[in-house]
Formats: C-alpha cells, sequence, structure tokens
C-alpha cells in the first residue's frame, strides 16, 4: 500500500508566493464543471478510490491536497503503482481507463489553477475493445419482459413508462433518470445526451407516450421542474428516480419473467433495441446511427457486423 512507503523529497515544486486553494473547494468546483450527474457521480467514486489506496487514513480532501504536492516522478509513481493494482484485481479494462481519466482531469484543472506542478500524461490507459458485445434479446423476449408488469398500479405504470423508454427510443438510464416533467412535451422527451451540455429533443412512439400520459395521471400534484420518474418507496418516496434504481427496476422485471438467462441492464435493452432497428431497417446505418444518437456511423457498423455474425 502506498502509504507504507515513504516518499522521499516529497515537497512541493509550486512557487512560494501561489495562493493555495483549499482543497475542498478545488475538489467542489472540479465536480460542479462535468457535463452530467452521472460523470460526476463516477469521478467523484473513481477518486475515492484512488485516495484509498493512496492514502487510506486521510479523508479524501486531504488525501487530494496531499496528492497534488508532489513530484512529478512521485506522482507518477503512486498513478503507476494504481494502475498496477487495478490489473491485478482484474478491473475490466473500461474501468481502469474511467479511474484513470478522473485522475488525471483532477490534476489538469488543479496545475491550470497553478495547484499542482505536475501531470499525469505519461501514465496511460488500458487497450480496451470496444463494443465486443452487443448482444441483447429479441423483441419477442423484450415484449414478454415488460407484459409482467401489472399496469394497474402506481409502481406498474412507472415502471412500464421506463421500460418502453429504454427500448423505444434505445435511452441510456441516466437520460432517462435526468428528465423533468417539463422535458416531455408534443410527443417529445427533451433529454440531456451523452456529452451534451443542452438538451435535445426525440420523437416517442405512441405507446411511449400513452405509458408516460397513464403514469403522470397517477404521480400525483406535480410541477415542471419535478423529476418525470420518482421513487415510490417509503424511504425515498419522491425523490429523483436514480440511474441505479432504474437498473434495478429492470433487472427485477426480467427475474420475474423469467425469459432469459442474460443479466439485463438498460445498457443492454439499449443494444438489443438498436440491434431490432438494424433489423428492421436491413442495415441502414446511417438512419439507426441517427436513431441511436452515436456519434460515428462506425459504431452502428459495430452493432450492424455483431449482428451478422450472431445470425450466422
Amino acid at each position: 500500500m502506498v502509504s507504507e512507503i515513504t516518499i522521499v523529497n516529497s515537497r512541493s515544486e509550486l512557487a512560494t508566493d501561489v495562493v493555495r486553494i483549499p482543497t475542498d473547494d478545488l475538489w467542489a468546483e472540479f465536480l460542479k464543471l462535468q457535463i452530467s450527474d452521472a460523470t460526476k457521480e463516477t469521478y467523484a467514486a473513481a477518486i475515492a478510490d484512488f485516495c484509498q489506496f493512496a492514502n487510506p487514513e486521510f479523508e479524501i480532501e486531504r488525501s487530494i491536497g496531499w496528492f497534488l504536492k508532489l513530484r512529478q516522478e512521485e506522482a507518477i509513481w503512486i498513478a503507476l503503482k494504481y494502475k498496477a493494482q487495478l490489473q491485478v484485481d482484474d478491473f475490466a479494462p473500461s474501468t481502469i481507463n474511467v479511474r484513470l481519466s478522473a485522475m488525471k482531469s483532477l490534476v489538469n484543472y488543479a496545475r491550470k489553477l497553478g495547484q499542482c506542478g505536475f501531470n499525469l500524461a505519461d501514465v496511460k490507459g488500458v487497450k480496451a475493445q470496444t463494443y465486443r458485445d452487443t448482444s441483447g434479446v429479441s423483441p419477442e423476449v423484450f415484449k414478454l419482459i415488460i407484459d409482467t408488469l401489472d399496469r394497474s398500479t402506481k409502481m406498474g405504470k412507472r415502471d412500464y413508462a421506463i421500460l418502453r423508454l429504454l427500448w423505444d427510443n434505445a435511452l441510456r438510464r441516466f437520460e432517462v433518470a435526468g428528465v423533468s416533467i417539463k422535458d416531455y412535451t408534443d410527443g417529445k422527451l427533451w433529454i440531456k445526451g451523452k456529452g451534451k451540455r443542452q438538451r435535445e429533443s426525440v420523437d416517442l412512439s405512441a405507446k411511449s407516450i400513452a405509458a408516460i400520459e397513464d403514469w403522470l395521471g397517477v404521480r400525483g400534484s406535480v410541477n415542471g421542474v419535478d423529476p418525470l420518474f420518482v421513487a415510490l418507496d417509503n424511504k425515498c418516496y419522491g425523490m429523483r428516480l436514480s440511474g441505479r434504481s432504474i437498473d434495478r427496476i429492470l433487472k427485477r422485471t426480467a427475474q420475474k419473467a423469467q425469459a432469459t438467462t442474460k443479466v439485463l441492464s438498460p445498457h443492454r435493452i439499449r443494444h438489443s433495441s438498436i440491434t431490432a432497428v438494424l433489423d428492421a431497417t436491413n442495415g441502414d446505418v446511417r438512419r439507426v446511427r441517427k436513431f441511436s444518437r452515436h456519434k460515428k456511423v462506425e459504431t452502428v457498423i459495430i452493432y450492424d457486423e455483431n449482428r451478422l455474425r450472431d445470425q450466422g
């Protein structure tokens, strides 16, 4: 563990006249700069994990302050040890890269403010094969899953609307969790997509519109700024539904249906939906890219190649 090793010459290389920003202020302002709540949550968890590895006896703010004062070679050494430990613990390449990216972003932010004298450019990520598995479930299986919901109940109406959006528009779970009532208007849903600072509209299917209207009919007194989907349990009643809660709703519904042995997640449903649209359009990747809102058509081509290989 890094804290058991003495760091030699771990004095700051910063100029003595630099105004020191309190670490808790720097940490809070760094998180505010992240585009989405999901990114904030991911980066906060990643940096907390790094701090626990680097200096477990310190609280997170103190550990960050300690790390930012290190010399270039010391900081890189610790970051490389952390990367190596993540690999030993058999974390997925994507997880390792996200955690390293979070640390690099924080260091770059602090360096621009004159609060540290190094960068982590020499700490490279792990090469990963993206989109290696885009398999999901067929429309028939998804229908079996969604049909298990009791739409006569308040919870059933809410969950049905959520699952319709995951399938009909291939939305990501944070996109569903992030919408408010005011974002639903005229048959459209205004979402803040991946990497976007401004909301964009998606056209809803007739079934999705009917499902949302049915849910709003029982949701209770509402205000436009209120979240569209809320928790219904006694502990968190009325609070915005989190992405993890949406994940649990899907898994619970799929397990009840017993229609597939695959572990379902909102992103696997997104894969399933995109593949289904590729089937329906005979592989029209440009048209499907508009549907999936991927930045590059090459990503959709990977889906199409995987689809054809699966059929073979």
